[in-house]
């Protein structure tokens, strides 16, 4: 059907008003009344979380006193904005943050407690950390036995792998084989420029999750959750094992091509580059009606180096309007700048425009999918260590203002050090942000 066609343009008008921007404050959450316990440090774990958090789902992150989760000084570049590292902002929206030192037996008992009042716990440790330290699924569950604990890992719980190996984004992405089909067929295998092992996990991760509730109501049940990072990134390797099981041969390593559908690949364009696909046969007629109209020699044939030809001679705006006009997909290769500025995401509300009570005016990326009765939201972006102490352990644990001082005074509970990634953005004086517990005393 035509895009300017009655049918469409009416369901186009149905979409934008069942998704309205103005309306996602009014409308209920869909993960209301579920409460989430992080224990988790860097990403797979936390992202796992925001995604719970995003449908609204009360996260609570738990990290060490004074300098919290390692992530907090993961800069690019050695960029911080108000005291926080952008790449902590992006993973922790919507939680409630506190500072617990789980390791003495108080710090143990009061996370118990929390996971006690709690619906999930999340943490993305080394196999059987949380077992060893006494707050794991087999000691929780004796306290909660309705818990649903997902334990996140490189290698999962159990295996030869399991034990003392540890696991990140670039290391899931070798072992899982995602960066032996990444990269170009005359050069080493390449990682992706992002952490896509983590997020990858992590989306999985909080599918499981969303499973294991829907269980629960069932049954009335816990159950805990063994995500292997590297597993999931192979859930991800579309093809490659079934080509290897019936071939006998290793996927190569494609460059910009898709091999399952040439010439789809990504080309150079006179002024930047651009991403060309042709599905079908109509698309596949229309690319060729575009290139030339004729065989241009090679047989009417549609190879990759016929279309870096046509490509190269033209802008990418001209390309993307020779598409519009012959029916075939084709997408400028943009960055963070132009997405950020895009009209398109902005309407759409994947830029996020929030007002933080806390740092004021910052975008965000907003909550996707996008649900039409239950949506999405990002209500504040990331705090300091130990920001919400007394919210959570004074109305939801019931402790009094003596025993978080004297919790405090031992060390088990605590908040910022003052350090860029840890403490809030201004520091005006004893006990004001900025300052640690400690150098307030001084102050």
């Amino acid at each position: 059907m035509p895009s300017d066609s009655p049918g469409r343009n009416g369901f186009r008008a149905f979409a934008e008003a069942a998704f309205p921007l103005a309306a996602i404050a009014s409308r209920p959450e869909a993960l209301k009344g579920i409460r989430v316990i992080e224990l988790a440090t860097r990403i797979f774990g936390p992202a796992t979380c925001d995604c719970l958090g995003e449908f609204g789902a009360e996260v609570i992150k738990v990290e060490m006193p004074l300098r919290g989760d390692l992530m907090r000084y993961v800069s690019p570049e050695g960029f911080f904005w108000k005291e926080m590292s952008p790449a902590f902002l992006s993973l922790n929206r919507n939680k409630l943050h506190v500072a617990i030192d789980v390791h003495p037996p108080e710090g143990k008992e009061l996370f118990t407690r929390l996971a006690e009042k709690s619906d999930v716990v999340v943490e993305n440790l080394r196999a059987g950390t949380m077992d060893k330290w006494g707050i794991g699924y087999r000691q929780l569950r004796e306290r909660n036995p309705g818990i649903i604990y997902a334990a996140n890992s490189g290698f999962g719980q159990w295996g030869p792998y399991s034990q003392g190996r540890a696991s990140y984004d670039a290391t899931a992405q070798a072992v899982s084989g995602f960066s032996a089909i990444t990269g170009f067929p005359d050069q080493p295998p390449m990682k992706a420029g992002f952490w896509v092992g983590d997020y990858t996990a992590a989306l999985l991760s909080a599918t499981a999750i969303l499973a294991a509730l829907a269980a629960r109501r069932r049954t009335g049940e816990g159950q805990m959750i063994d995500l292997s990072q590297a597993e999931a990134m192979i859930r991800t390797l579309d093809w490659t094992w079934p080509y290897a099981g019936r071939t006998g041969q290793d996927r190569r390593r494609a460059g910009n091509q898709d091999v399952t559908l040439p010439p789809s690949g990504i080309y150079r364009c006179a002024d930047g580059f651009v991403a060309v696909s042709a599905r079908d046969d109509e698309e596949r007629a229309g690319l060729f009606r575009a290139l030339s109209g004729d065989s241009g020699g090679e047989g009417g044939s549609l190879v990759p180096e016929r279309v870096a030809r046509f490509t190269a001679a033209k802008t990418c705006g001209e390309v993307l309007r020779i598409s519009e006009e012959a029916g075939f997909s084709a997408a400028p290769v943009v960055g963070g700048r132009e997405q950020y500025h895009d009209p398109h995401l902005r309407a759409r509300g994947t830029v996020w425009e929030l007002d933080d009570p806390l740092y004021g005016r910052i975008d965000e990326f907003g909550p996707c999918p996008k649900l039409s009765e239950s949506p999405g939201r990002i209500k504040w972006t990331a705090k300091p260590v130990g920001y919400h102490n007394e919210k959570v352990f004074g109305e939801l644990l019931g402790l009094s203002a003596k025993e978080m001082e004297e919790l405090a005074r031992k060390k088990v509970i605590g908040k910022w050090a003052d350090l860029p990634g840890a403490r809030p953005p201004e520091a005006e004086g004893p006990g004001q942000p900025g300052k640690t517990e400690e150098s307030a005393r001084r102050g």
